[in-house]
């Protein structure tokens, strides 16, 4: 099994600069320190700019964002440190979101649009024992009803308008994280099934959801 854990020096620093932009979220900065996003890249050029401050190229023309818009998007999903709420996430990628999410849920289900990417969060789910993840090659606008329901829905790109079919697969007292533009700017958004709306700052512009399932790659 390989190994998750970061260097400590470095996750102090990781952590510094994440509460000097915005996330202060106790059980997300642990997940973060304690989950390397260098174990989600094989370029080993790569690896050494785990802890930069930039987003990380992967396959498909995808990328790991950020580290701050990562923490603000888990921090939006106010999920403390019970671990009792199954997760929907919304664009897979590499898996380091997934994981951290893990490290904060009781289970997380990955939807992921390139059949290439979820090849590669399963093998390292597998290669890392990341045990209540599972992913699955889909349009992530439908969901995973089969799996539902789920007490989070989160969006790791951002979209304009949320499918009611998405709202279908919460719970009552459930709500949407999603990066969403408004006031002519990106922010995070928190939707409840009864429509209401809350608004939180996001550090980094993320990329637009690229929406279908893919067949090329």
């Amino acid at each position: 099994m390989e190994e998750l854990t970061v260097d400590p020096f470095r996750a102090a620093r990781l952590v510094l600069r994440l509460r000097q932009e915005g996330v202060t979220d106790d059980a997300v900065l642990g997940a973060m320190e304690t989950i390397d996003r260098g174990a989600f890249v094989d370029d080993p050029e790569l690896k050494q700019l785990a802890f930069a401050d930039c987003a990380l190229p992967i396959p498909c023309g995808q990328t790991i964002p950020r580290p701050a818009a990562i923490g603000q998007l888990l921090q939006a999903l106010a999920l403390g440190r019970q671990k009792e709420a199954r997760v929907l996430l919304i664009g897979v990628g590499s898996g380091y979101i997934a994981a951290l999410a893990g490290y904060l849920a009781a289970d997380v289900f990955g939807v992921e649009r390139y059949n290439r990417l979820t090849d590669h969060a399963r093998q390292r789910i597998v290669k890392l024992g990341l045990d209540n993840l599972a992913v699955r090659h889909g349009n992530g606008l439908e969901g995973w009803a089969e799996r539902g329901p789920y007490d989070r829905i989160l969006f790791t790109s951002v979209i304009q308008h949320v499918p009611q079919t998405l709202f279908d697969q919460l719970n009552p007292e459930g709500f949407v994280v999603a990066p969403m533009v408004k006031d002519g700017r990106q922010q995070i958004a928190r939707i409840t099934p009864d429509g209401t709306e809350k608004w939180s700052g996001l550090a980094h512009d993320l990329p637009m959801l690229v929406e279908g399932r893919s067949r090329a790659l």
